[in-house]
């Protein structure tokens, strides 16, 4: 199976418009995600998922500046955008990601991927309880799995969160959640992108722990936290709206 690891990315954003371009430490935020997912031993390439928004021209020519990958799907329907991303790119088996966490852990990507390899199951995630830090999470599905549940969802919350329809569903797909262990046991930590206070805080801890170690860890960022506590109340209140452990608004 080919590897691929695909980042949905756009312009549009409520609370934090325009931030998967939004300037960390030098280089755009997609930079910035793209290259920590590259630092994966398992993911063959990073593959862009973008719109045909004329908004997302800047995306765009951001691929086209650094050398990324990049495909233009549907704004609407990020399901079958990831979906035909991945046909384009030869891709057999996704790790689905998004452009708005920067502190994707190129190990715990591998873990996941080796998870599913050799477990046998339809969808390996860290996510569906929420153990890890929000913003390390990942999702390991194969392309046949993803055009199943899309033959089958015409709903437009499936369609828009791509493994929604597979994980709400585990009496049939095959479903394993990869839970933190001790050390990284911190699900009240956000390390992700939605509000302008998370923004604030991802370029504190870049400052603090990029220069002198690029491949920094979640483990670094965890000891940094723990070291300047005042740095997780910057976004403390924050809440996150949308993962596999967040139920949907209408209860289903």
């Amino acid at each position: 199976m080919r590897v691929i690891a695909t980042v949905e990315a756009r312009m549009g954003s409520t609370r934090l418009p325009g931030k998967t371009l939004k300037p960390l430490l030098g280089q755009p935020v997609l930079y910035r995600v793209v290259e920590r997912i590259r630092r994966s031993r398992r993911v063959e390439e990073v593959v862009v998922a973008t719109t045909t928004n004329p908004a997302d021209d800047a995306i765009v020519a951001c691929c086209r500046q650094h050398g990324f990958a990049w495909y233009r799907g549907s704004e609407e329907d990020v399901l079958g955008r990831v979906i035909e991303a991945a046909r384009a790119h030869d891709g057999d088996l996704l790790v689905q990601l998004g452009a708005d966490c920067p502190f994707y852990d190129p190990a715990l990507i591998d873990q996941l991927v080796g998870i599913y390899c050799e477990g046998g199951y339809d969808y390996v995630t860290n996510d569906m309880e929420l153990t890890y830090p929000e913003g390390v999470d990942a999702h390991v599905v194969a392309r046949r799995t993803l055009e199943d549940a899309a033959t089958k969802t015409t709903r437009p919350r499936d369609r828009e969160d791509v493994p929604r329809y597979i994980f709400e569903r585990p009496q049939v797909y095959r479903i394993f959640n990869l839970r933190a262990p001790a050390e990284l046991h911190a699900p009240d930590v956000r390390l992700t992108l939605d509000y302008p206070e998370d923004l604030v805080l991802t370029e504190a801890i870049y400052a603090a722990l990029y220069p002198a170690h690029p491949a920094f860890t979640t483990r670094d960022v965890l000891r940094l936290l723990r070291e300047r506590p005042e740095l997780r109340s910057i976004n403390a209140h924050c809440k996150q709206l949308s993962a596999p452990y967040v139920h949907c608004e209408d209860g289903r």
